[in-house]
């Protein structure tokens, strides 16, 4: 399966790229070329889709009623 997402390239002061993007939470990666960052964001964003769907699958439904403990300070 393919995702597109949009990425945000910014040249830094020091001479690098810095990739980021509003589409998935968390992606950041930084290159000495656009080719390069492009490249390390790909396989970040890939990781990060993984995790999700990891996270997903372990997950358990809620139910409609349940209980919870909460702690307040008085």
């Amino acid at each position: 399966m393919e995702k597109v997402i949009n990425i945000h390239i910014k040249k830094l002061p020091e001479g690098v790229f810095l990739a980021t993007s509003d589409d998935i939470q968390g992606l950041v990666a930084q290159g000495r070329t656009v080719a390069e960052t492009l490249e390390i964001a790909r396989d970040v964003a890939k990781k990060l889709f993984e995790a999700q769907t990891k996270q997903k699958i372990k997950t358990h439904k809620i139910k409609k009623s349940f209980d919870y403990p909460l702690v307040v300070s008085v």
